[in-house]
């Protein structure tokens, strides 16, 4: 097999290995009341680091697709229509954009330096918490305060940690050139 498809197999295989992951993440939640406190966003900003902008959000979208086909994924392992569209519906959309805005990191000017890498991953945790308190607000019908309450305060020290260890595993993997698209 010529290097190029090599190259693109082992693209697509951390691809599946980083929808794998959230997939497994899902299962390891604290339910602690409408959206529980999960290992997923590790993983999420972990494959943007690790996969760039395109392939990131790609493996959320393979993640995604294997839910809305029935296999148990999402947290707590649910599956289904109901969980795109219930509660927790607005942080699996903002998965994508947070994994996007992770891989933006990789392509940084700057570089993939902690600096970038920070940047960006409290860009994606901003936006995936905006992305799933919108969606809270109005499943639930409940106040924007309310919405705030139960589905970001929660979260903000835990997921900041997860942004810091999901950065330094990816630089740690880019160091050593393990990363799909390195020479």
């Amino acid at each position: 097999m010529p290097n190029n498809s090599l190259t693109d197999l082992h693209g697509l295989i951390w691809t599946a290995l980083m929808a794998a992951l959230v997939a497994a993440g899902a299962y390891l939640i604290v339910p602690i009341g409408p959206v529980p406190v999960s290992l997923q966003p590790l993983f999420v900003f972990l494959a943007g680091y690790a996969l760039g902008p395109r392939r990131g959000p790609l493996a959320m979208g393979l993640y995604m697709l294997a839910g809305l086909l029935g296999l148990p994924v999402f947290a707590g392992g649910g599956a289904g229509l109901g969980h795109v569209f219930g509660p927790t519906g607005g942080y699996l959309f903002g998965f994508l954009a947070a994994s996007w805005l992770c891989g933006l990191a990789r392509t940084s000017t700057l570089g993939f330096t902690w600096s970038s890498g920070l940047a960006f991953g409290g860009g994606a945790l901003l936006t995936l918490y905006a992305m799933g308190a919108v969606w809270l607000k109005f499943v639930l019908s409940i106040s924007w305060t309310k919405a705030w309450l139960a589905g970001v305060v929660p979260f903000i020290p835990w997921d900041g940690l997860k942004v810091v260890a999901a950065l330094f595993c990816a630089r740690h993997l880019h160091r050593f050139g393990l990363l799909p698209g390195q020479r």
